[in-house]
């Protein structure tokens, strides 16, 4: 089918499903890819490590634009700690990494951000959901299968299942599935993905850490012509996922400065958040709590820098 005879509403249905197939971070232009998390079967392989883990080779310096080729795509996969995962997560993640419809290198972003309080957003993204929900800009709906595995709906027809197969201080695993059967396509779409989520640390001189990451996306569509499609559609699905990606890090980015300058006030609004389950939010809380308290003792060590916190961009809380 000549790209020029695709509807602008397809070519959405496309993006949306690879974006909801292919991210973690989940925003809410992400659709559906506020999941996160894993099968039970794969969860002992979730641990908290040091960021020396799992060898991370993220570009140098953050930038707007992705990119897909073979380089990338070949370091990517050399990054999967394959050794450490269960033989069911291999087997699953070999048969889309080996064959994927779509590959596509995110931007790289830096994060002004506590890491505990980063990785503990990037294991619960139904977090960031919660609060877009307080905002009013979501329609996404989550569901907690278990401790490590999601469901998510856009109510426009995308549905999506992540699985956190594998997480360490700088490297996590995700492998999705998902399906659009939505007004714009007249049969299912489904699809599934590997999404790698690499992070690096930097702890600058005035005490405060930057996390410099980027996510690699493996997409396979299971539908032939979605196949060939998205093949030809792939640099505008790709430019759509770039820019959802670079959102999303903009955001955490201001949940981080505002976990920072105003402890209170984020906790109160973790305390009443919806779409988090009791215990979540309860750990949550704790989370903000411990950052805040490494942040004082920064602060105390660097104290010129309280000036900085007090004009950085926040989140308004109520």
């Amino acid at each position: 089918m000549p790209c020029r005879l695709i509807r602008p509403s397809l070519v959405r249905a496309f993006a949306t499903l690879a974006i909801a197939t292919a991210t973690s971070l989940a925003i809410d232009g992400f659709q559906c890819a506020a999941q996160t998390p894993s099968a039970a079967g794969d969860a002992k392989q979730l641990r908290q490590g040091s960021a020396e883990d799992t060898a991370t080779r993220a570009p140098a310096s953050p930038g707007s634009t992705g990119l897909s080729n073979r380089e990338l795509r070949a370091d990517a996969i050399a990054a999967l700690p394959m050794a450490r995962l269960t033989q069911t997560a291999k087997r699953r993640i070999s048969a889309i990494v080996d064959r994927p419809t779509l590959f596509r290198h995110l931007p790289t972003q830096s994060i002004d951000c506590d890491p505990e309080l980063f990785i503990f957003i990037a294991r619960n993204p139904e977090i960031l959901v919660g609060i877009w929900e307080v905002m009013g800009i979501t329609q996404v709906r989550t569901e907690r299968i278990d401790d490590f595995r999601m469901k998510a709906r856009d109510g426009s027809g995308t549905n999506c299942t992540v699985d956190l197969v594998y997480g360490d201080r700088s490297t996590h695993v995700y492998v999705t599935d998902g399906y659009y059967d939505g007004k714009m396509v007249a049969a299912p779409i489904t699809g599934k993905s590997v999404l790698i989520l690499r992070t690096q640390y930097e702890t600058r001189p005035d005490g405060l850490v930057i996390i410099t990451g980027t996510i690699d996306c493996f997409v396979q569509f299971d539908n032939l012509g979605a196949d060939l499609i998205a093949r030809t559609l792939g640099p505008l699905i790709g430019k759509s996922a770039d820019n959802n990606f670079v959102e999303t890090a903009k955001f955490i980015d201001q949940v981080g400065r505002t976990a920072r300058t105003n402890p209170e006030g984020f906790q109160d609004l973790a305390a009443t958040l919806p779409q988090v389950g009791e215990a979540t939010r309860i750990k949550f809380i704790e989370v903000i709590a411990a950052a805040d308290r490494r942040n004082q003792a920064r602060l105390a060590l660097h104290p010129q820098s309280r000036t900085a916190d007090r004009t950085d961009p926040m989140l308004m809380l109520r």
